[in-house]
């Protein structure tokens, strides 16, 4: 029956006091294998103006969105083909490597690419599962493809799976698996001539 007590400077919303709870929660019961009901964290919080490291006042720091929340959201963006708010989601040095090993740095590239494959692709999420790490978390997303063949014919409960690695609030890589190729060779659909 683990007991995790976590101090904090007093400033922290619900919402990332919520994240840290559920983090501890996890990360215990992964370790130990505990049972969810026997795992007890709280949050005792020190006031600002009580705290001092190296003799200094500290103060919370805003921390970044959640790991997830920025996957989903830089995503949407793909989705929407908003380049601009997608790349403002990308760290320095961000690349891509999509099925059959290609990669990419550059979103327009990627866009590029896609083009002759399909004329639209949508992503219906089954779940997504973060793993936290000291300098990185890593995200899974997985669910399925939907979306319209470059003839117009329309697709869907196609498998993919992507993850991401992320830091410092920003996207490091992307790493695509999907059955699009195998289904696209079943329906007999074929790529588009490039404009």
């Amino acid at each position: 029956m683990p007991v995790i007590r976590v101090t904090l400077i007093e400033g922290y919303d619900d919402e990332v006091r919520g994240r840290l709870l559920e983090g501890y929660s996890q990360v215990t019961r992964t370790v130990l294998e505990a049972m969810p009901d026997g795992i007890t964290t709280f949050i005792e919080e020190v006031k600002q103006t009580s705290y001092r490291r190296g003799n200094q006042l500290k103060f919370p720091k805003a921390p970044p969105p959640a790991p997830e929340r920025i996957v989903r959201d830089f995503l949407g963006a793909m989705e929407r083909r908003d380049l601009a708010a997608a790349q403002g989601f990308l760290a320095e040095g961000f690349s891509m490597v999509f099925p059959g090993g290609v990669r990419f740095t550059q979103l327009g590239e990627l866009i590029a690419w896609a083009a002759p494959r399909y004329r639209r692709v949508a992503k219906v999420y089954s779940g997504f599962d973060t793993v936290p790490g000291m300098e990185v978390a890593t995200v899974y997303c997985h669910g399925m493809l939907e979306g319209e063949w470059p003839d117009g014919r329309a697709f869907s409960g196609i498998r993919f799976i992507d993850r991401f690695t992320v830091g410092a609030g920003k996207l490091q890589d992307q790493q695509v698996w999907n059955d699009l190729a195998e289904v696209r060779a079943q329906t007999g659909a074929v790529l588009a001539t490039p404009q």
